[in-house]
């Protein structure tokens, strides 16, 4: 090992700091300010799959719960198969939704099977509306075909209401604070949101399904220390990095040092006594010149 090859692997250890660093910085702060979102459709279609198991030979007109897997404990989901003509005359009174009569699903299917769902402590990791806060869970529900088969369909039924709007109630929500004034919120795909005005006993009215949920405008104190976590994160990060910068200097230091050392011993080494050198045959072997130590006899008067 020389000086050329320390200086090579030198090279390569901070090719590995250039790569690796900046996936790190953007990972982390990503992390923290994302606050570890998870896509709603891929829940969507866990909870779809699940439905299916829990339709096998079931009744209809009957609310089954289905089984999620254990890493999705908290979040609650359920589904009913309904007659059309019955779901046009009667609606559905299920869970905390009210579907009043007089809906069709489009395209029209001879039985359609709804899809509700509670996402409870999970919904602010699937759901979130800027410069808002979640005061109640998101609940939502879809209608799917159930006519052909137990199981449902793979694409969702549009519904047209041709009277009243589906009742939404959110009980055991508790307002702090009176002067914020709470807001239903409906989450689109590509993070739209609609907002309407929240009628008598925490109750949202729509004429569409997805999922829904009541907010309330974040407060200026709630700014302030979001912002603050966001300055710690960002130092906890550049404090990390620099540990692991310095330590890397300081091992590159430490292996140009030792390196200079050897360099010198072997310096020295070389400006000690010089031994003559002698042919034998055709090899050149080392030959001392010169005998420092004369040899004496341990006994003079050995004979």
């Amino acid at each position: 090992m020389n000086l050329g090859h320390t200086l090579m692997g030198s090279k390569r250890n901070w090719l590995v700091i250039y790569l690796i660093i900046p996936f790190m910085f953007s990972s982390i702060v990503n992390g923290t300010y994302n606050n570890n979102y998870y896509d709603p459709e891929a829940l969507d279609d866990l909870i779809h799959s699940h439905a299916n198991e829990a339709l096998r030979k079931q009744r209809t007109g009957t609310l089954h719960n289905i089984s999620l897997p254990s890493n999705f404990s908290g979040i609650e989901a359920s589904v009913v198969r309904l007659r059309s003509s019955s779901f046009w005359s009667r609606g559905a009174t299920f869970t905390t939704f009210y579907i009043p009569p007089r809906v069709i699903p489009l395209p029209y299917v001879k039985r359609l099977a709804i899809v509700y769902q509670n996402l409870g402590n999970w919904s602010s990791y699937y759901h979130k509306v800027p410069n808002h806060t979640l005061v109640a869970p998101v609940i939502g529900f879809a209608a799917y075909d159930s006519s052909e088969s137990r199981g449902l369909g793979s694409e969702k039924l549009n519904l047209s209401f041709m009277g009243d709007p589906v009742l939404i109630y959110f009980p055991g929500i508790v307002q702090q604070n009176e002067n914020v004034t709470l807001k239903c919120v409906m989450f689109g795909t590509g993070g739209f949101v609609e907002f309407s005005n929240v009628t008598s006993h925490n109750t949202c009215m729509t004429q569409n399904q997805g999922h829904f949920s009541i907010v309330a405008r974040s407060l200026p104190l709630q700014k302030k220390e979001e912002r603050l976590r966001k300055w710690w994160a960002i130092v906890f990060v550049a404090g990390f990095i620099g540990l692991i910068l310095l330590g890397l200097v300081g091992l590159f230091i430490y292996k140009l040092v030792r390196r200079k050392q050897i360099t010198e011993m072997e310096n020295e080494s070389d400006k000690g006594v010089t031994i003559d050198t002698i042919w034998v045959g055709r090899s050149k072997m080392p030959s001392a010149s010169m005998v420092r130590t004369q040899p004496e006899l341990e006994n003079e008067y050995a004979p």
